[in-house]
This record gives structure tokens, C-alpha cells and sequence, in this order.
């Protein structure tokens, strides 16, 4: 395929800053050229003593229920000072393991921790969920103001999810669904299947009411079962460390530090069924210096998800995600690989995203949230993303979230501009992202390049792109943006134009590409569109469509 090449030097400001070292580790080469300053993150400091769950009375026979030969073996090893509690080989059915300080989790090369299928052992817990605090089932690993905690080795962990979450008969097969239904629950009007009458009760009662603390107990027990736990959950926890272990069929999230400070996450598997709902990989939220490095996640909602609370909550909170390395990761399904939101409220900022792979996610790199969320999601930097098969955008900015996935929005007809949506007065209850670098980027078979859908009275701002080669069905839409930046960008787009622009201020291009011989490589419009900076092709400018006479004024061509 031939390609026509616009000129125009245009540098991306991509400034590196002095690391802030806290000694030699075999995480050094990862703060090699950061571009923001972030203090070394080190492994848990935990002591060599080793005793297995067996000297507890523990048993892996499938069997025999563990539940309290871990809180005996937990208190134990804590008391001596801690160590590394042993899960040998075997099949470990258990219900909640709340940790311990000064403890690592040990599992062993075919160690499998099985969570019991009796919802009774999960008693009504004050947590949080989605950025607010709530009562929820008591997580399957959980952990609070502790320090040094990991969970390691060579096993894996199940949370028995298939009990908990509901299932919509359109995302599995004919059989799974017989599979499934047959086993009880209920069923609302043949199309969702719910674990019980309760669980379905209790999804009407929090979309009336909301699921906020003003819940009396009896209204918070006549809806536990639909109250399902994230599975691993740790809150205001420091040196945090998950390695070598597959955490599969969680009940909601599967992991979720929240409010810690030196998090690990290195050579993990995350999977969960590609039908489960609320089934993110992980949500790290409001969390301080944290690695997200060499895991894989294949799951049923986001993959690795950044998050800071949620609307009012969330910014009184006043905790943001920052100082985030994430290096090396595979994304298969899911609703995105990277994302940012929406509960954001609490600001995300000096995240650095490298050397990853989305593969058949429903978005690639996924930023969102809407109106009422405040918070600033700022200095974003994005290098080396590889993707194919994307079911929707390679990269998204969604102001308008409303809580389906970007392919249930696509199935709906609601994946298109909201640029005439009125404009509001900006104030703290709006989101606001800038100041976000993306470069050396390849994706392959998405249904559009990219979508940037922002706010009238806010818009995205300082979006930088660089290196970037995407081919799709549908070329890249931008819509309420201002200071975009495009640097050898090419677009190859199926039918349509390559790049359209509505209500986009002040943008500069230089070195695009698109298929040689397309007829309307641009598509310029809006009432808002302003200083738009383009390379000149040829005299009579034709390359341009433009639907609005007066974006025509807008449009400077450099040659």
C-alpha cells in the first residue's frame, strides 16, 4: 500500500527527570530514563522463617475445610515475628484468609487455595467498592494497615466466582447457559442469570437507592448475596508484594490494593471467564510507588485499571494513584488493557506505560469518566504498546461514561460523538485530563484508529502522539480537544476519512500518512474549531471536507 506523507517538524516535549534511588535492586533498569521523579520501590522485608500450613492442622485433600488452620497459622508465624507460611502441593479449600504483618504467602509448585462455595463464612464487612465505602461479603484474601505482606511462589488461588456473579445468556453459549441455569438461581426474563432471587432483589434495590452507608442493617443483610467481594483486597497496607501466582474466577475484582504505599506486582496470571462481569484483573486505587510488571491478564472487564475514588468521596479523600511503573504486560480480552477510571476522582498522575501487548481487548488504551467526578488525570506517558483485534477504539478518552463496556456502547449505537451536548460551567466536579504522551504504537484490525470524546467546558488537552501506525475500519475521531499534537501518524483507514475533527482547538500535525488515493483524508467541523494547523498538499487544498463554512477560516496550511 502506497502512502502520501505530510511535512511539518513538530517536537513532543518528553522531558527526563532525575530518579530518586533508594539503593541497587533487580528493579534498577526500570527507572532507566523515567520521565518523572519516583522513589525506588524494594521488596518486602520478611524473615526467613519457613512453617507450612500443615503444622496447623491444615489438610489439601479438597476436602477438609482450612479456614482455621490459616488464621491460626497467620497469628502464629505474625507473633514470632512472621516468615513465610508454606502451601504445599494439594488442593486447599478454605474460606476468608485475613493476613498478618510481616507475613509472605508461599504457594508451592501445584498449590491450589480453593475458596468454599458457603456464602455464610463471607460475613457483611465496612469496605470500599467502585471509589465509595460500602458494606460488602468479606473478601477472600484481605488485609488491613499491615506492612510487608506478599503472596508468592508457583500456585494459584480461585475465589469459586462462579457462585457469586450473575451471567447474561447473550455472552456465553447455548450450553454454558443450559450448563448454568440448571444449577438453580434465578432467572430474569430468560436473559440473566442470577445466583439468587436475593442477588436480583438486591441489584433493584441499589439501583433505586444507591448503595451508600445510610443502609440500615436489615436492609444491608436482605441483600448480602448480592453484596460479592473483590477477591484479594488490601487496605492502607506498605511493601506489598504479588509474584509467580495465577488468582483466577474472583467474585468481582480480583485484585485491589487500595490506599498503599510500594506495591510489586511482577509475573502474576490474572484470569478470569471473558463473560465476567465486574471482573477487572486489577484495580490499583490511590495508591503511592507501585511496578505492575511481567504479568499476564486475561479477564472479563478492564485489565490493569488505575483508579482514585469516586465524585465527592473520592476528591475529600484527596489520595491519587501516582508514581505507577507498568512494564511488560499481556492483555487478552476484557474491556481495556490499560485504563485510566472512572472512578478518578482523587487524580492520577506520573504513570509511566511500556513494552505491552492488548490482544482482542475491547479498547486499548482507555482513559474515562463523566460529568460529577472531578479530579486531574495528568503526565501520562505511553511508549511501546503493540495491539491487535480491538473490538472498538485503540485509544480512547471517554468523558461520558455510563458504566457499559465500549462494546456494549458499540452494540447499542452509542459509540458516537456527544459534541452537541450542552456546555456547562466547569467547577470541581469536572474531570479534567492533560498533559498525556503516547508514542510507538502499532495497532492492528480495530474497529477505529482512536476517539477522543471530550468536554465542552473542559476539554482533553495536551494530547501528544508520536510514531503511531493503527489500521482499522474507521480512522481516528476527535471531538472537544485542545493542544493536540500528531507526529508521524499514520492512519489506514477501511472506509471513510482517516481524520476527523469536530470542535477541536489549536491542532498540529506533522508527518501523517494515510492510504495514497484517499478522497477525503480529512473531515474538519464545529462550531468550536479553532487554529487548526495542517501541512498544504496541494493548491486548492481539496483534500479537505469541510460541512461548516467557518472552520475553513480555522485551517492554516505550512508547506
Amino acid at each position: 500500500m502506497r502512502f502520501r506523507k505530510i511535512g511539518l517538524e513538530l517536537v513532543l516535549l518528553w522531558i527526563v527527570l532525575p530518579i530518586v534511588c533508594a539503593g541497587n535492586n533487580k528493579y534498577d533498569y526500570l527507572y532507566k530514563h523515567l520521565p518523572f521523579e519516583m522513589t525506588q520501590v524494594s521488596e518486602p522485608v520478611i524473615s526467613n522463617m519457613e512453617e507450612s500450613i500443615t503444622t496447623y492442622g491444615g489438610v489439601g485433600d479438597g476436602i477438609v475445610v482450612n479456614t482455621e488452620a490459616f488464621s491460626r497459622a497467620m497469628k502464629s508465624l505474625s507473633a514470632k515475628g512472621g516468615g513465610h507460611l508454606i502451601v504445599p502441593a494439594g488442593v486447599w479449600l478454605t474460606g476468608p484468609i485475613v493476613f498478618e504483618s510481616n507475613i509472605d504467602l508461599h504457594l508451592n509448585k501445584s498449590a491450589l487455595i480453593l475458596f468454599t462455595t458457603d456464602k455464610s463464612t463471607y460475613p457483611l464487612v465496612k469496605t470500599s467498592f467502585e471509589g465509595m465505602e460500602a458494606y460488602r461479603c468479606q473478601s477472600p484474601i484481605s488485609g488491613r494497615n499491615l506492612q510487608n505482606i506478599s503472596i508468592t511462589g508457583e500456585g494459584s488461588i480461585n475465589g469459586s466466582g462462579q457462585i457469586w456473579r450473575p451471567l447474561k445468556k447473550d455472552k456465553v453459549t447455548e450450553y454454558e447457559w443450559k450448563q448454568l441455569s440448571s444449577t438453580g438461581g434465578f432467572i430474569d426474563k430468560s436473559t440473566v442469570w442470577y445466583p439468587s432471587e436475593e442477588y436480583f432483589k438486591g441489584e433493584q434495590f441499589s439501583k433505586t437507592k444507591g448503595a451508600t452507608l445510610n443502609f440500615t442493617e436489615k436492609d444491608w443483610e436482605g441483600i448480602k448475596d448480592f453484596l460479592r467481594p473483590v477477591m484479594v483486597s488490601f487496605i492502607n497496607c506498605k511493601n506489598l508484594m504479588l509474584q509467580g501466582v495465577l488468582f483466577e474466577n474472583s467474585p468481582n475484582w480480583n485484585i485491589h490494593p487500595l490506599l498503599c504505599e510500594n506495591v510489586i506486582i511482577d509475573h502474576i496470571f490474572v484470569k478470569n471467564p471473558n463473560y465476567a462481569q465486574n471482573g477487572d484483573g486489577l484495580d490499583l486505587e490511590s495508591c503511592k510507588n507501585s511496578l505492575i510488571i511481567n504479568s499476564i491478564f486475561d479477564v472479563g472487564d478492564d485489565g490493569i485499571c488505575i483508579k482514585s475514588g469516586k465524585d465527592e468521596e473520592g476528591r475529600k479523600r484527596g489520595r491519587p494513584t501516582e508514581n505507577v511503573i507498568v512494564d511488560n504486560c499481556k492483555v487478552f480480552r476484557g474491556h481495556g488493557g490499560f485504563v485510566v477510571g472512572s472512578e478518578m476522582s482523587g487524580g492520577v498522575r506520573n504513570i509511566s506505560v511500556t513494552n505491552c501487548q492488548f490482544m482482542g481487548t475491547d479498547v486499548g488504551l482507555r482513559f474515562k469518566s463523566n460529568r460529577g467526578r472531578g479530579g486531574v488525570v495528568e503526565n501520562i506517558y505511553v511508549s511501546n504498546i503493540y495491539m491487535s483485534n480491538i473490538v472498538t477504539d485503540s485509544f480512547l478518552f471517554d468523558l461520558y461514561y455510563g458504566g457499559k463496556s465500549a462494546g456494549e456502547e458499540l452494540e447499542v449505537g452509542n459509540d458516537k460523538p456527544t459534541s452537541k451536548v450542552k456546555e456547562l460551567k466547569a467547577d470541581e466536579t469536572t474531570p479534567c485530563f492533560r498533559n498525556i504522551y503516547v508514542k510507538d504504537l502499532v495497532s492492528r484490525n480495530a474497529r477505529r484508529a482512536m476517539f477522543f470524546n471530550g468536554l465542552p467546558e473542559k476539554n482533553i488537552f495536551n494530547i501528544n502522539v508520536e510514531n503511531v501506525v493503527i489500521s482499522a475500519t474507521f480512522g481516528a475521531e476527535l471531538v472537544e480537544s485542545d493542544g493536540i499534537n500528531f507526529k508521524n501518524v499514520t492512519v489506514i483507514p477501511a472506509q471513510g476519512p482517516a481524520f476527523k475533527l469536530e470542535n477541536v482547538k489549536n491542532f498540529t500535525a506533522s508527518g501523517l500518512k494515510y492510504p495514497e488515493g484517499l478522497k477525503q483524508p480529512f473531515l474538519i467541523t464545529g462550531d468550536r474549531t479553532k487554529n487548526i494547523l495542517l501541512p498544504a498538499i496541494n493548491e486548492n487544498k481539496s483534500f479537505v471536507l469541510n460541512t461548516e463554512k467557518n472552520c475553513m477560516k480555522e485551517i492554516k496550511f505550512i508547506k
